[in-house]
């Protein structure tokens, strides 16, 4: 089936009613059909529903939805963006560890990976995303993760996606990719090479600023790198914690399972199925919504780039930006999302810009479908240094706008008239 055909009907048997849309399981528990078949579940002889926490008929359909867009074979949702990259990290790596990061990431990963992991004992080491001949050099024995974003927020650079992950699979790393800007919509990273991938479903995926929620997704035959991998020793070894159960050896998608009964269950990020429900809508018309709101970038980009205030655009779809040959590998038709950024020449200037728009909400999100103006060096990367902000590509004077579903020529003139305000 087409992405758009998945989009609508994946994941979804239609239950007793016949509803054509998927119903909201608004409960916390299941009622079994005696003691064996309660014992059957805890112990994966059967599946079914044991618990909201742990799985919830509204977000399986969300999950396995959203597993056939990204072309992979299982997904978990979280209650967050951050949460499904935390998960996604430390399903892996341990105090003692380390993980390897592009420099280039959203604001809230660079503090999750330089700070807060590092009170866990998993060190992290970094690279520029225009250079993975960097990665290897930091790889070492206990190197369990390369992270990275497919399309970078707030900077706008687009990975190299094979050429990470081929360094990763030379060392039988596993990689796991954010591709909460591009949606599986523009660029499917399982297709080069890609292990997880992450997303904010706040984004995109609800698509109107809804509800807070995450998701991960692990590729198809993902076993076999996991499988006697001496990286990896939780996959292969007996989980004390259940049954002594080995995730390697069950017949199920390992990265998520683990995921499910070891840190959802004992960490409880779990998704809401009301926030499940909306992002179910959210996927039906993604593939729609991204198409108009990378036209409405490009066109955006276009005038910036020719405004003598405006000292660089940063958007992959120009084809004066060096990143567009990596875009037109990697993003569907060479569509690259509604997300850009520009500088100019002060703080200071950045500022009174983003006070003079009058369309624009100045919001500390993205993927809405009305647009959004932010001024990451004061809000999303506040906490970074000046010398780290020029080192992730978030320098003072850069403005991030996401380009809703507005006419594109309103967009255009608001931000003309607050560039020569």
């Amino acid at each position: 089936m087409d992405l758009q055909t998945k989009a609508l009907h994946a994941g979804y048997v239609k239950d007793s009613q016949g509803t054509m849309a998927v119903p909201i399981y608004q409960t916390t528990a299941y009622e079994f059909r005696d003691v064996e078949h309660a014992a059957n579940l805890f112990s994966l002889k059967e599946l079914g529903n044991i618990y909201t926490r742990l799985n919830n008929p509204t977000t399986d359909v969300f999950e396995k939805r959203f597993a056939e867009l990204e072309g992979g074979e299982a997904a978990i949702a979280t209650a967050s963006g951050m949460s499904a990259i935390f998960f996604a990290i430390v399903n892996a790596a341990e105090a003692g560890d380390n993980i390897i990061c592009a420099k280039q990431l959203y604001g809230g990963s660079l503090t999750l990976n330089t700070h807060t992991l590092k009170r866990f004992g998993i060190e992290a080491r970094f690279f520029d995303v225009h250079k993975p001949q960097e990665i290897e050099k930091l790889i070492d024995d206990k190197t369990k993760v390369i992270f990275f974003e497919s399309l970078t927020n707030p900077s706008i650079d687009v990975a190299d996606i094979e050429a990470i992950t081929a360094v990763a699979n030379k060392y039988n790393i596993l990689t796991v990719v954010d591709n909460t800007v591009a949606t599986p919509v523009l660029c499917r990273p399982f297709e080069f090479g890609a292990d997880i991938t992450v997303h904010s479903a706040s984004k995109y995926t609800t698509g109107q600023g809804l509800a807070i929620g995450g998701i991960m997704v692990e590729r198809k035959n993902l076993l076999e790198k996991l499988k006697n991998n001496d990286r990896y020793a939780q996959f292969n070894e007996a989980d004390a914690s259940y049954h002594g159960l080995v995730y390697s050896e069950v017949g199920l998608p390992p990265y998520t399972l683990r995921t499910r009964l070891s840190l959802l269950r004992d960490l409880g990020a779990v998704v809401s199925p009301f926030n499940s429900w909306l992002f179910i809508q959210g996927t039906e018309t993604l593939s729609l919504r991204m198409k108009e709101h990378s036209k409405n970038a490009l066109m955006l980009a276009e005038f910036l780039e020719s405004h003598p205030k405006v000292k660089k655009v940063n958007y992959p779809g120009l084809k004066s930006n060096p990143n567009f040959k990596n875009a037109q590998k990697y993003f569907q038709d060479g569509l690259c999302s509604g997300l850009l950024s520009f500088e100019v020449g002060s703080l200071q200037e950045a500022e009174k810009i983003v006070n003079a728009t009058k369309l624009y909400s100045l919001v500390v999100n993205i993927g809405d479908s009305k647009s959004i103006i932010t001024h990451p060096a004061s809000t999303t990367h506040q906490q970074l240094s000046h010398e780290e902000l020029v080192a992730c590509g978030v320098p003072e004077g850069l403005i991030r706008i996401s380009c809703g579903l507005e006419s594109a020529k309103d967009l255009i003139e608001d931000i003309q008239q607050a560039l020569e305000a």
